[in-house]
């Protein structure tokens, strides 16, 4: 018969990643407690940012793409009236000369603009790859970055507080917006430059800040509980229940017969998570409905 994967740890770590640490030193902070176990997180946090880094851990590390896909929640501090090379107070700031001082129905409809599916030019000053190097070591070895606008979702923009030079903000949006662009963008159509200067993550779909641990404190007797099952990691996809026949046979990376399936309803085309007799999450599969197959695509039980 399929089991889980033979390591006794691992799951979805909920971290409340510290102000100047990256995401990779939190990363670290797991690691080495759990020695040979592999972790990674899904979504990198700037070193000036502080808030929700989720982090997989063992077979939890093949979920990460699903992660990085769900919606986040940011709060943000923004100063208008200054301009960084690094879009946040990280950088090396230039004050604007004097400045156009814009009122709160300015920054309103500049907001407004910020909303819905945009094109965005991600920061030089970011972990996207250039002919095969991170733009950011590109930028710090003082070469020009040239990254092409695509399209992000922002879903809301709530102006929490206003008083010129500063606003706070906060941010519903899709995976891949920077908000540091934002308040980059938001300056320049204000006139004035923009830049962030405090920014905290305080969701990822279900991972909220007010459920974050503290990764400074974790040790390898305290992680086991406080991990959170794989499953929450694709909670947004249609869950499929597998008898211990299938789960053997998705366990060798073979395709399922869609009419084979008990489900109780028809099966929907694309992405569908798998589930043994135990309520485990064993694979994400793809629903191939000309060939009437499910395909194992991220198997996490051997």
């Amino acid at each position: 018969m399929a089991t889980l994967d033979p390591c006794p740890v691992q799951g979805i770590l909920n971290l409340n990643k510290p102000t100047g640490r990256t995401s990779r030193d939190v990363v670290n902070l797991i690691s080495r407690p759990l020695r040979r176990i592999k972790v990674g997180h899904a979504g990198t946090l700037d070193p000036l940012a502080s808030g929700v880094l989720v982090v997989c851990v063992g077979a939890a590390t093949r979920l990460i793409e699903y992660v990085q896909r769900m919606p986040k929640t940011y709060r943000a501090l923004v100063r208008l009236g200054a301009r960084s090379n690094t879009l946040d107070a990280d950088g090396q700031i230039v004050e604007t000369a004097n400045p156009n001082v814009s009122t709160e129905q300015e920054v309103r409809d500049a907001l407004a603009t910020q909303i819905g599916t945009i094109n965005q030019v991600p920061p030089q000053f970011s972990a996207l790859k250039v002919a095969g190097r991170r733009a950011y070591d590109l930028a710090r070895a003082g070469k020009e970055v040239d990254l092409a606008a695509r399209p992000v979702t922002v879903y809301h923009i709530e102006l929490l507080e206003f008083s010129w030079p500063r606003l706070t903000l906060e941010i519903d949006c899709g995976s891949g917006t920077y908000i540091r662009s934002i308040a980059r963008d938001l300056g320049e159509q204000l006139g004035c430059g923009g830049l962030i200067e405090v920014l905290e993550r305080t969701r990822i779909g279900p991972f909220t800040l007010a459920d974050a641990v503290d990764p400074t404190t974790l040790t390898s007797d305290s992680i086991p509980g406080l991990l959170r099952p794989m499953s929450e990691a694709v909670a947004n996809l249609p869950a499929v229940p597998l008898t211990d026949e299938q789960v053997a046979l998705v366990a060798r990376g073979q395709a399922l017969d869609v009419g084979r399936v008990a489900l109780g309803e028809p099966i929907p085309p694309g992405e569908l998570a798998l589930f043994g007799p135990d309520g485990a999450l064993v694979a994400v599969a793809e629903s191939d409905p000309e060939t009437g197959k499910l395909l194992p695509r991220r198997v996490l039980i051997s």
